[in-house]
């Protein structure tokens, strides 16, 4: 659950080769070559394009959840995702592939399935809906409604609902784990501090002996601490007030049970709502701080993930140093002079850039959202317990 949340498709996934707790070897596969085996394993290559895609689309949509959520990492396992299906989706080390289904994941492989306006992957469940039936997509149900004429997404909608988006183009990164690297304590700010408060806050709704922290401003201070401490002693955790690797996994691991991160019936973590073109109107200049400087810094972000010569910046919430030589970049790439100062003909071009991008990442959907971590063998089988 990284703090600053953009859709990315991991280079390689790690695949344990049995039930969690068994003694079975992990192996760490490209991911499209993941997909390609569980889709090969999954389903038959003989069915309809429409009914291949949508449940390839679950099989990405599915792994991406399991990454993002960090759901075996923050338990303690050192792998991704396993291959029994009463856990996760089969995968069989070694075996070949069909041609057809590789093709069709050679061009889909970084697309995936969300709700509109949350963060997550969706956690696309499926069975074969035949030996057995779950909330999710049924995989020759699927077929039964490709031979009908309905295309990828009206499948993807029967099952799953209407309030379903295609994210398309998805840059393919290294796995992002969301712990900071290195432990937070009193007196550490920025926006791992947010996610961190964040986690805190949701935790404490089902553990109210913890202190909820308010407001949640990105600042490690004594409020945060003793809210730290009060949370190790429940969860048996040494009681020191320092969020090392142990303290910030048990709280992810609370954090996406409590919110139900990881099943299909989330509501997820929400997008931040402005509404860029009416940003515009106010000139950000070194020393501004607010919402309006986090869109700013959401936005070049983004853009820094396209524009190799736009620095990526913190997003909080403070235009300092970093965030003006990222303005003046911008600035100088679409050819507007320099100041670093952001005017109404810098709100303009920044936003149409990241229009561009945005309407050529997102398809089937009506937004590119502004998010943050604030406050949220060959035979069909299935992903659902």
């Amino acid at each position: 659950m990284p703090s600053t949340v953009l859709p990315y498709i991991p280079q390689y996934i790690t695949v344990h080769l049995g039930p969690p707790g068994s003694d079975a070897e992990n192996v760490t596969v490209s991911f499209p070559d993941y997909v390609k085996n569980v889709a090969s394993s999954e389903i038959y290559p003989t069915w309809e394009p429409a009914a291949l895609r949508a449940n390839i689309l679950a099989i990405i949509s599915y792994a991406l959840n399991r990454v993002y959520t960090e759901y075996y990492p923050s338990q303690g396992y050192p792998f991704n995702i396993t291959s029994s299906t009463a856990y996760d989706q089969k995968y069989i080390h070694g075996r070949n592939t069909y041609e057809n289904i590789d093709q069709i994941v050679d061009e889909i492989f970084n697309t995936y399935i969300r709700r509109i306006g949350y963060v997550e992957p969706l956690a696309a469940k499926f069975c074969n809906g035949t030996t057995t039936t779950c909330d999710g997509l049924s995989q020759w149900g699927s077929q039964d409604l490709a031979k009908q004429g309905y295309d990828t997404m009206d499948i993807l909608r029967y099952y799953y609902g209407d309030n379903i988006e295609l994210v398309s183009n998805a840059p393919i990164l290294g796995i992002q784990y969301s712990y900071p690297g290195a432990p937070l304590r009193q007196g550490a700010q920025g926006p791992d501090v947010v996610q961190l408060q964040t986690m805190l806050n949701q935790v404490a709704r089902d553990y109210p002996a913890i202190p909820r922290i308010q407001p949640v401003d990105g600042i490690f201070g004594p409020s945060t601490e003793q809210s730290v401490i009060r949370f190790q002693e429940i969860f048996g955790l040494t009681p020191d007030g320092v969020v090392g690797n142990a303290t910030w996994y048990r709280l992810v691991y609370l954090y996406v049970g409590i919110r139900d991160l990881s099943e299909l019936v989330s509501e997820g973590q929400t997008f931040y709502s402005f509404q860029l073109q009416n940003l515009n109107d106010g000139l950000l200049t070194l020393g501004s701080q607010g919402d309006g400087v986090k869109v700013l810094q959401y936005m070049l972000t983004v853009l820094s993930e396209f524009y190799p010569d736009v620095p990526a910046v913190e997003q909080d919430g403070i235009y300092g140093d970093s965030t003006r030589r990222s303005v003046m970049a911008f600035q100088r790439h679409v050819g507007l002079p320099a100041t670093g100062a952001v005017d109404s003909a810098t709100w303009t071009a920044l936003y149409r850039a990241y229009e561009g991008i945005r309407d050529t990442v997102i398809v089937d959907g009506n937004l590119f959202p502004l998010a943050s971590f604030v406050g949220e063998q060959g035979q069909p089988g299935t992903n659902s317990p």
